[in-house]
């Protein structure tokens, strides 16, 4: 194998193997990645805007039975400190996030015992009569998964039963690595990898709109992060015609902050900024099929998100108003609307923003005001 070949193969779209994509990763340059991801992306998303969103992304219950060892969010049923979301404190959140401008709530949680498909519809249906121009981008294949499990259904109906109720989009979550023998190791109680592509197979039948993702940097190895590739990339490949399926990748390095992965596995999240800008490159060279790619820099700040721009990116993420599991496991960064928009045009684009679809909207007059109004209850 040349890389030259492999990335003239990448820059006609064509779908790179596993092997070819390991033969890239650990021997092309980083220079000459961020080439290729940045024509790639010019080809998907052409001309010179970045795209951001404003949203928050809210925790139903922190309760969950999957014992994920990278998770310092959860908490077991009957701890002192778990918890499930109500509808007050749901509306005060929501009526915040239109406050700052933003119109979707990111909504996920853990995997409650007691918590079925009854009590998610009931919650959809409420929350849209309360506030019918609220988008949900909420649950995840894994909660999806476990739904199905306790209500002995298929994924479809647990599916079409929240999207009638008021699900908008299915977010990526819990994919991590998708090779059971990591699963195995780091989430032992979260559906397989299989059936975690199973549920967007359902989904996108059902032409709901999903996001993928990837936690990277822990125990895993460069062939299984090129497996992960090209499973999203085959699961996309099955979308019916007319369905959008995947909208966008986002991959994220482990983040290893008082994690049980980090005690007893002893992993560690060596992940550099380098590597992080290659594993943009090579989201963006495997998976020729989906759009939007986006730069994580809730993980990796602000100048390795800004470089990420320019190898193969063409989305900063959400302002995160409000952020739980990642930030539990040691992510500190943070931005507002003008600094998201700010470091968008430092590293040479337009900032634009966008709903969770990747349509433009306008950026709402208050939203600045708004921040300088909640900076000052903080310092207070």
């Amino acid at each position: 194998m040349r890389t030259d070949d492999l990335l003239q193969r990448a820059l006609n779209l064509e779908f790179l193997s596993v092997e070819e994509g390991v033969f890239l990763f650990e021997n092309a340059s980083t220079a000459e990645l961020m080439y290729v991801g940045n024509q790639m992306r010019q080809q998907h998303v052409p001309g010179n805007i970045v795209t951001w969103i404003i949203d928050r992304n809210s925790n139903t219950t922190n309760v969950c039975i999957a014992n994920c060892k990278f998770c310092n969010f959860y908490r077991r049923p009957g701890h002192d400190e778990s918890y499930i979301t109500s509808i007050e404190e749901y509306k005060q959140k929501i009526e915040e996030t239109f406050a700052f401008g933003g119109e979707q709530l990111l909504l996920q949680g853990g995997h409650h015992p007691d918590l079925g498909l009854d009590y998610y519809t009931d919650l959809f249906r409420k929350l849209k009569e309360l506030y019918p121009n609220l988008k949900l981008h909420a649950l995840g294949p894994p909660e999806i998964a476990h739904i199905a499990k306790l209500e002995q259904a298929s994924h479809t109906e647990v599916l079409k039963a929240l999207k009638e109720s008021g699900l908008d989009s299915l977010p990526g979550a819990g994919a991590e690595i998708l090779s059971d023998r990591v699963r195995r190791l780091i989430s032992k109680g979260k559906c397989g990898g299989d059936e975690w592509l199973d549920v967007m197979r359902a989904a996108h039948q059902l032409d709901i709109t999903t996001s993928a993702t990837m936690m990277f940097g822990h125990i895993e190895t460069n062939r299984e992060r090129m497996e992960h590739f090209v499973a999203l990339r085959q699961v996309q490949a099955e979308k019916p015609k007319d369905a959008k399926g995947f909208l966008a990748f986002i991959p994220w390095p482990f983040q290893d902050e008082d994690t049980i992965l980090k005690r007893i596995k002893r992993a560690r999240n060596t992940c550099t900024g380098d590597e992080y800008v290659r594993m943009i490159a090579m989201s963006r060279i495997m998976l020729p099929n989906i759009v939007n790619i986006q730069a994580s820099w809730l993980t990796v700040g602000k100048k390795v998100a800004q470089t990420c721009l320019h190898a193969g990116a063409n989305d900063f993420g959400s302002i995160m108003i409000e952020e739980n599991v990642v930030s539990a496991a040691g992510a500190r960064f943070r931005f507002t609307a003008d600094g998201i928009q700010e470091a968008i045009q430092e590293a040479g684009f337009e900032p634009r923003l966008r709903n969770q679809q990747y349509e433009f909207r306008e950026v709402p007059e208050n939203i600045r005001q708004q921040e300088l109004d909640r900076e000052a209850m903080i310092v207070d």
